[in-house]
């Protein structure tokens, strides 16, 4: 459906287009997608774990093609992943083995390994750097670089988990061990009600708002109350895919970064005995939606009458794609069914206006 039926509507419509790179015009200065990349670094994140999609350049690409809008970005990344070939599937990864260059936990002061602060905004003053307007990125990015080369590189340390010392004590719930391949949701529709699997992966692409309002329902009262992040890490991961026709061989394809995050909950049963636990996992540094991931994770397990523990409610309205696509459907013409409708009220009022029901 489109405005092809106003007349004149395709060459308004390749006008409309056009107008779109005078919009990006405005200035002869252009963006690297190196600068995107690295500069906007959080965003291009976002991007990509809302599309599926871990490809840093490409990401960056489709943010400055739809002038930096996220929606836009996750579509013309969704519709480019649904063109590529799928010819392996790595091996399961093991975030124990994550290389970390972010690690806190708001449940115990002291863990095993010990936390690491890493790269936050958490503890920043939220004020405006006008002296950045000017800022030289060269020597910023020589600094480092200097920095960096005068490092020992530390041998990658494994962090055992934090709920693992409440698991030892018995006093964390656990999931039942479960070998069913996970539910792949690019491949299959997604039925109710829906495999642990299927859920975690469908909230990994879904939109970072949504979760994170449904998270903050939880927070208001709106289910289980106040949830603690047992544990948050950032790092690498490596991706390896099993050696054609050598038995426990792989091969190293490279490494993503993740972000991971289990938080702890109160027990669903009344002696509270145990604690319960969520989880969320998401491509690059998005920290909020991993954590509204794990919020949400925990609630939909748990179940009740709040929509943040409805599987249908959650699962198919966060998706970005789908959710932005329906409300820009309404800009597209309604003519005939518009009509319909004021014909309707016309029909009813003259019916008023004579006095018959």
């Amino acid at each position: 459906m489109a405005y092809v039926a106003v007349s004149g509507g395709e060459e308004a419509i390749a006008a409309s287009i056009q107008l779109l790179d005078y919009y990006r015009s405005g200035t002869e200065k252009d963006l690297e997608l190196e600068a995107i990349a690295e500069k906007f670094s959080l965003l291009v994140d976002k991007v990509m774990s809302e599309s599926g999609l871990y490809a840093k350049q490409y990401a960056a690409l489709a943010l400055k093609q739809c002038e930096g809008s996220a929606e836009e970005a996750v579509f013309l990344l969704r519709a480019y992943r649904s063109t590529l070939k799928r010819s392996h599937y790595t091996n399961t990864v093991t975030t124990d083995e994550m290389r970390v260059v972010r690690r806190i936990s708001a449940a115990f002061k002291d863990i095993p390994g010990g936390q690491m602060l890493g790269a936050t905004y958490d503890y920043t003053h939220r004020l405006i750097h006008f002296e950045r307007e000017n800022e030289d990125a060269g020597e910023l990015h020589r600094l480092f670089q200097h920095i960096l080369e005068e490092q020992i590189p530390a041998a990658p340390k494994a962090y055992h988990r934090v709920s693992d010392m409440l698991r030892v004590e018995g006093l964390m719930d656990t999931y039942p061990e479960d070998n069913t391949p996970p539910y792949d949701v690019t491949e299959n529709l997604l039925e109710f009600p829906a495999p642990r699997s299927a859920r975690l992966q469908t909230m990994t692409r879904a939109d970072t708002g949504f979760l994170s309002g449904l998270s903050y329902s939880v927070l208001r009262g709106f289910g289980q109350v106040h949830p603690t992040v047992g544990e948050l890490r950032s790092g690498y991961v490596s991706l390896e895919v099993a050696y054609p026709g050598m038995e426990n061989e792989s091969i190293y394809l490279g490494e993503i970064l993740l972000t991971e995050v289990e938080t702890f909950h109160s027990a669903s049963d009344k002696d509270q005995l145990k604690l319960a636990s969520g989880y969320g996992a998401v491509f690059g540094r998005n920290e909020n939606k991993a954590i509204a991931m794990a919020v949400i994770d925990r609630e939909l397990e748990q179940g009740g009458d709040y929509a943040a523990q409805d599987q249908e409610f959650v699962l198919m309205h966060g998706d970005c794609l789908e959710m932005n696509g329906f409300i820009s459907h309404l800009k597209l013409p309604h003519y005939v069914t518009f009509q319909s409708k004021l014909d309707a009220v016309r029909k009813t009022r003259r019916k008023q206006e004579h006095g018959t029901d």
